[in-house]
């Protein structure tokens, strides 16, 4: 009964697609999917940039954890954007839609890259957030499920969809995927 699920999970992430700004699919090929986030990241850490991740939720857990994974493990500059007192007084100040596009204002520099977490695509404070990364001329990496024309796969440059409307699996495999990128960072290390 239980392995029902383990089924839904691997049958789903077969079926995740990386996309381009366009909404055209670049690939659900597993392997290439990986090994062009490899190559953005690998790029990023040779020219020095900065790696922002963000989410809301289950998808902030993620964006926390892959902070520190990518900066202990990958030996990447990944800043996060969770501190308390910066969200406090951010979401006082300019609204909870605002709290991560005007730390990128102060923070990103052109070729930064943003790693924008949202399960159903739709959040405002996400899509200010890549709306203020292109303004800085920066990459910007979307990770999302639930439906395909969500507002978050629309604006970024590379675009992972996971095409199930159910928040555990979503979660799951964005947080898998960002775990085994970051494992080949380590391993090259």
């Amino acid at each position: 009964m239980y392995m029902e699920y383990q089924k839904k999970l691997i049958e789903v992430m077969t079926n995740t697609e990386l996309l381009n700004h366009k909404d055209s699919i670049i690939t659900k090929d597993y392997e290439i999917l990986i090994g062009t986030l490899i190559s953005i990241f690998q790029k990023a850490k040779a020219d020095n940039k900065q790696v922002f991740f963000i989410g809301n939720g289950g998808s902030a857990g993620i964006a926390e954890h892959m902070t520190t994974d990518f900066m202990k493990n990958g030996e990447i500059h990944a800043r996060s954007m969770f501190s308390s007192t910066v969200l406090t007084c951010f979401g006082n100040d300019y609204g909870y839609e605002e709290i991560f596009s005007k730390q990128l204002e102060l923070l990103a520099e052109k070729e930064d890259i943003l790693v924008a977490i949202s399960s159903s695509g739709n959040s405002a404070n996400i899509v200010n957030a890549i709306k203020a990364m292109k303004k800085r001329k920066g990459i910007t990496i979307t990770f999302t499920g639930f439906k395909s024309d969500n507002n978050v796969k629309q604006l970024g440059d590379y675009n992972i969809y996971v095409p199930i409307e159910e928040y555990g699996i979503v979660e799951t495999i964005h947080q898998a995927i960002l775990q085994h990128v970051v494992d080949e960072l380590k391993n090259l290390s």
